[in-house]
């Protein structure tokens, strides 16, 4: 293909790109790593190419998968994280190998048994493209998919190309550091749950910090947003997962999924994923909701019953409202469990997983107030602000 035609595709996709774009709730126009394909097809010519995405990887209302195709790019195979290629699969669901129907294109998955693309998955590959939208907390396992991918760079001497993305937490960082005895797919890495950090920015730091643990040093390139700051308040227009369906959602995910391990509902098998807590313990509540088997939530918890509920229908969609994790909530829910007889920390420990510490649980057990458990985070916290300023991307 000569260079008019690459010029001329190009110019083709950012205008779908701006057709319907993922905006900026500001003047300015955010321009995705995705989108400016005159930086990265270079990179991309004359390769055997892997790509690491999921039904967030489109530019405009175009996958990057079909982008890439009518570019002439040798797409070999796609490598699927946590609900699958195209988004579909339950949290926890195992996501089977498979082909896609619409490409042709076997989808091998990254989440299940193989978290890290095996030797035998690499033999045909000369770089791999990661290209995700994440939500800028721990424990949304799509930073651990990128740790993996990391790891098979440096074990197997591939490229790793990051195309990035804003994060619509990136703008405060908050909550307990991980402690590595405590690392697990939901924690990867001794990071904040609220971390502030792109993907691209998260790549930078756990190369730079040595958390991969690899033959080799990763190989990676990262092609920035435009127009973008950690200030700037950013909405995806495509859900990153089936129970984050819109802005709100996402902005309350850092606080509710700590009730992930708990008794209690987050509004699986509802029309307000993470934007209600409900169950038959609570003892206030303004409604009551029932909870059902709905795609992205076959089996949630509590299903078939129709539970006391508080919802979330009036909070202003503002990243400005959203400053840190609502420990006074998380408080308040423990307080409410009038139930004894049921723990409100299940016994499996996910709680202290998504945590990544058994320091909070014993705190709030303890009766220690909003202000104390924060003021304990704030050591780990003023270390990690010193640290991510080496790696930040974007002011």
């Amino acid at each position: 293909m000569n260079n008019f035609k690459i010029i001329l595709l190009g110019f083709l996709l950012i205008g779908l790109f701006l057709i319907s774009p993922l905006r900026a709730q500001n003047d300015g126009q955010i321009f995705l790593g995705n989108a400016q394909i005159d930086r990265y097809l270079p990179l991309l010519k004359g390769k055997r190419v892997a790509c690491v995405v999921n039904q967030t990887s489109c530019i405009g209302r175009t996958h990057l998968v079909d982008s890439l195709l009518r570019l002439k790019v040798n797409i070999v195979k796609i490598f699927a994280p946590e609900h699958g290629f195209r988004g579909e699969a339950d949290a926890g669901e195992k996501i089977q190998n498979g082909k896609d129907p619409q490409t042709g294109l076997q989808v091998m998955s990254l989440y299940g048994e193989n978290k890290t693309p095996q030797a035998k998955d690499l033999n045909d590959i000369d770089i791999l493209v990661f290209d995700i939208q994440d939500v800028g907390a721990r424990f949304y396992t799509y930073i651990s998919t990128l740790h993996y991918l990391l790891k098979a760079s440096g074990d197997f001497n591939i490229p790793v190309l990051v195309l990035d993305r804003p994060n619509p937490n990136g703008h405060y960082v908050d909550g307990p550091v991980l402690e590595m005895p405590h690392q697990s797919f939901v924690g990867i890495a001794p990071i904040p749950v609220v971390h502030g950090l792109t993907i691209g920015e998260f790549a930078k730091m756990s190369i730079g910090q040595e958390w991969i643990k690899s033959k080799h040093k990763p190989k990676i390139t990262i092609i920035p947003c435009k127009n973008y700051t950690h200030a700037t308040p950013y909405a995806p227009e495509i859900r990153p997962s089936p129970n984050l369906p819109n802005y709100k959602s996402i902005l309350l995910y850092p606080t509710l999924c700590f009730l992930e391990g708990t008794p209690l509902s987050v509004g699986r098998g509802t029309d307000l994923p993470f934007q209600m807590v409900g169950h038959p313990n609570l003892t206030r509540s303004d409604t009551s909701i029932l909870i059902r088997s709905l795609s992205g939530a076959k089996n949630p918890p509590l299903l078939g019953q129709k539970i006391p509920a508080i919802t979330f229908r009036n909070t202003d969609a503002k990243s400005s409202n959203f400053h840190q994790i609502d420990l006074d909530l998380l408080l308040d829910l423990y307080r409410q469990w009038k139930d004894k007889d049921e723990r409100f920390f299940l016994k499996n420990g996910f709680w202290t997983k998504l945590a990544g510490t058994l320091t909070l649980q014993k705190d709030m057990e303890a009766g220690k107030t909003a202000e104390q458990i924060r003021a304990s985070w704030q050591p780990g916290l003023k270390k990690y602000a010193k640290m991510r300023k080496k790696y930040l991307l974007y002011k």
